[in-house]
């Protein structure tokens, strides 16, 4: 089984940046297509971005296209998600999730997921 821990969620203004980990223990992680999804208080879960299990393929949700980056480190057993121009709307919880196969957007084809890391963004 694959185990998925968050961090370096926190407090930033808005115009500011944060970058998340998700680190992964267990087999085959290397195989796995990778995402990002967030949740606001009173919110239904939502798609951020995903990448495949090569890095090669990326697809992003059109709200952060262009201000957000996912990217892994296979070596590393991790995924990241560099936030930038972080606007007040971004407040969630962000999830690490992993699948066995390509990437997808919708979060019941997820196998994996991590407990949540609290981003929230001040105006």
């Amino acid at each position: 089984q694959v185990q998925l821990v968050e961090s370096g969620g926190g407090l930033v203004q808005a115009g500011g940046s944060l970058r998340l980990s998700c680190v992964a223990s267990g087999r085959t992680f290397s195989s796995y297509a990778m995402a990002w999804f967030r949740q606001a208080p009173g919110k239904e879960r939502e798609f951020v971005a995903a990448v495949s299990w090569s890095g090669g393929s990326t697809y992003y949700a059109d709200s952060v296209k262009g201000r957000f980056t996912i990217s892994r480190d296979n070596a590393k057993n991790a995924v990241y998600l560099q936030m930038n121009s972080l606007k007040p709307e971004d407040t969630a919880v962000y999830y690490c999730a992993a699948r066995g196969g390509i990437l997808t957007r919708t979060p019941s084809s997820y196998n994996y997921w991590g407990q949540g890391t609290q981003v929230t963004v001040s105006s």
